[in-house]
């Protein structure tokens, strides 16, 4: 740091699986939100001036736990497989669902984030329709702000917004520009949601597979 040289640390796990801010008690013993790094490697806060989101384009979840946006039967089987969502070491198959915005907004302001990562568009090559949650139902009124009490948490409903698919394969793209403008809308709904802008975007696994914007 006194060199001036720059610093990259990588956080594992994520913003809902934090002991302080996450969906407890399904969470982690940890801060994986940007400010752990702070304390993880034993630096001042000032110290940190970039803040990268890594998302995918849908949601997944591993265990118990609320899920408001959740997909079961078939499409969740589809987004599954689709992304091969299993557990690295454990095999555990992940619950799959639309992305969540609400979530999003939650993360973006406990990490200050300002960028995002958005992997795995791919996935969803082949949807006609996707939803995007982007506010809960609690006792019939609509909530925007994620809800500290977990029994709270657990009475909301998603409010979707549904946007047209691209229909397209985009594993072969190499630059923003050539994306479908249905993808780029909806790489725009998540920038609005995260109100933070995207830099970052995977069309594949492979390394060369990314684009930056």
């Amino acid at each position: 740091i006194a060199k001036k040289k720059k610093i990259l640390m990588e956080g594992a796990q994520g913003t809902m699986l934090d002991v302080d801010h996450g969906t407890y008690p399904y969470v982690t013993s940890s801060n994986p939100i940007a400010g752990g790094a702070c304390i993880g490697a034993g630096i001042g806060p000032q110290h940190v001036n970039k803040v990268l989101g890594v998302v995918k384009a849908y949601v997944t979840r591993v265990g118990g736990g609320p899920f408001p946006t959740e997909l079961s039967g078939e499409l969740g089987e589809k987004l599954r497989d689709r992304g091969h969502e299993y557990g690295a070491t454990t095999g555990r198959p992940r619950r799959c669902g639309w992305f969540d915005g609400v979530v999003m907004r939650h993360a973006s302001k406990v990490n200050g984030l300002t960028g995002l990562a958005v992997t795995k568009i791919d996935v969803l090559d082949d949807m006609e329709r996707i939803k995007v949650c982007v506010a809960y139902e609690y006792k019939g009124k609509q909530i925007k702000s994620f809800p500290a009490d977990i029994s709270r948490l657990e009475e909301c409903r998603p409010v979707y917004e549904e946007l047209p698919g691209w229909r397209q394969d985009l594993s072969k793209i190499t630059k923003y520009q050539e994306l479908p403008v249905t993808a780029k809308k909806y790489l725009d709904k998540l920038a609005e949601l995260a109100e933070a802008p995207i830099a970052l975007i995977s069309v594949g696994a492979e390394r060369g597979q990314i684009i930056k914007i």
